[in-house]
């Protein structure tokens, strides 16, 4: 058999071996009672086992190995951390384990003990030929139940990584919420494309500057564009010599340096997503909306979280232009909805799953998973790929859960460690 440690840990752990007159090297007769709890950190393998020896009930740690020699190639022989290992799990025994006290450890051999079907279904799974994931012919026929459980627990773990870059920029803040979710906000403002440069508009432009001209749009206005590094050339329309003007006093007031121009992109987009579009949008929403966060905190219904958005009333100039002294064929410019799902979906929900986690309130990380329920799945080919597979997509929840299985478990082949990967190992 060919395998890795890791498979011998998943047998052990949920006891998939004939359990049948079981002995350990020393012919003592052995009954597992708890295999433990499988340990992720260092040290030995499973902790808090339960295992009668013999007439002796033992607690202790397990700990598992291809080949029982490999306790010294490891470096266990000096680690006093392995002392209290009470049983060796092993595929093959080659070598008797002896600790430095001169106790002999006990040994369980699995070679013979592991079903073939069950070894099949690994080797299938693992070493199969595939072209989107590894139980590609099983997923679709995976129970709701098994799979609702695991996209809920790898969503978490999405939430809870992304939440380290918050809870970063948080304490860089100096705990302020509001000006750490108006620097995220911004960097999504700028979608993939113009997140870099939105993000240092954000942190070189901070909230209590734009709060001291919320009275004032054309300051507000020309505050972003011109920190954006737009209203550095000469221009023939009066909107934006009118912001020049106005950014030339505050920059000198405020002592500001602006986002180097170049940094923003217009090829490959839509005009309507023109970054001087999103530039118009977000001063739009800074103007509208004072304490955003604290408001989104306290606003339950989504609907109404989208209206903040889509109701903001962008300056009359831009309906048309989507360019400084270009004028176009008249259109719209406030955020369509697919653009206001990104938003919430990047933003808020992850904003919440943090406030709620970092200050030990369940309330907001519910509400963040439910805001996420609600909102649409996005359309990418990791979705498509899971559709083409059988699996049913509803929401932003289950898609941003698939993005997580998919690239930090399936690329991976992370089977053993995968809840729909043991189900198909245990049940196929």
């Amino acid at each position: 058999m060919l395998f890795p440690e890791d498979f011998l840990h998943y047998i052990w752990k949920f006891r998939l071996f004939e359990r049948a007159d079981l002995k350990t090297t020393e012919d003592d007769s052995l009954e597992i009672y708890s295999a433990g709890l499988h340990n992720s950190d260092s040290g030995p393998d499973f902790h808090n086992a339960r295992i009668k020896i013999g007439d002796t009930v033992w607690a202790g740690n397990v700990e598992v190995h291809l080949s029982s020699s490999d306790w010294k190639k490891h470096g266990h022989s000096g680690d006093g951390s392995y002392n209290n290992v009470i049983l060796h799990v092993v595929y093959r025994d080659d070598e008797p384990l002896v600790l430095p006290n001169g106790r002999r450890v006990p040994t369980l051999v699995l070679q013979d003990r592991i079903p073939d079907d069950l070894y099949g279904r690994y080797h299938k799974l693992i070493f199969g030929e595939k072209t989107i994931i590894p139980c590609e012919a099983n997923i679709g026929s995976v129970d709701s139940m098994t799979l609702q459980n695991w996209l809920t627990r790898v969503l978490v773990e999405r939430l809870e990584k992304r939440s380290a870059a918050v809870t970063t920029a948080l304490e860089l803040n100096r705990g302020d919420w509001e000006e750490t979710f108006y620097q995220f906000l911004a960097a999504n403002f700028g979608f993939k494309t113009n997140a870099l440069p939105f993000e240092l508009l954000a942190k070189s432009l901070p909230q209590n500057i734009l709060a001291k001209h919320k009275n004032n749009p054309t300051q507000v206005e020309a505050l972003i564009f011109g920190q954006a590094g737009f209203l550095e050339q000469e221009f023939k329309d009066a909107y934006p010599q009118k912001l020049k003007i106005e950014y030339t006093f505050l920059r000198q007031k405020y002592k500001l340096t602006p986002v180097d121009n170049h940094l923003w992109k217009f090829m490959r987009l839509r005009p309507a997503n023109f970054p001087t579009i999103r530039l118009a949008q977000f001063a739009a929403l800074v103007l509208q909306s004072n304490h955003l966060f604290s408001k989104l905190l306290e606003i339950k219904d989504v609907k109404v979280l989208k209206g903040l958005f889509t109701d903001v009333k962008v300056n009359t100039y831009w309906e048309n232009h989507y360019r400084f002294d270009q004028e176009s064929a008249p259109s719209a410019k406030q955020m369509g909805e697919a653009s206001v799902n990104i938003l919430l979906l990047n933003t808020l929900a992850l904003f919440l799953f943090s406030y709620g986690k970092h200050n030990g309130l369940q309330y907001f990380i519910s509400r963040s998973l439910a805001l996420l329920e609600f909102l649409p799945h996005e359309d990418n080919k990791i979705v498509e790929d899971f559709s083409t597979l059988g699996v049913k997509i509803k929401n932003a929840f289950e898609s941003q859960a698939l993005l997580e299985l998919k690239n930090n478990y399936c690329n991976y082949k992370k089977c053993l460690q995968c809840g729909i990967g043991n189900k198909i190992l245990r049940y196929a």
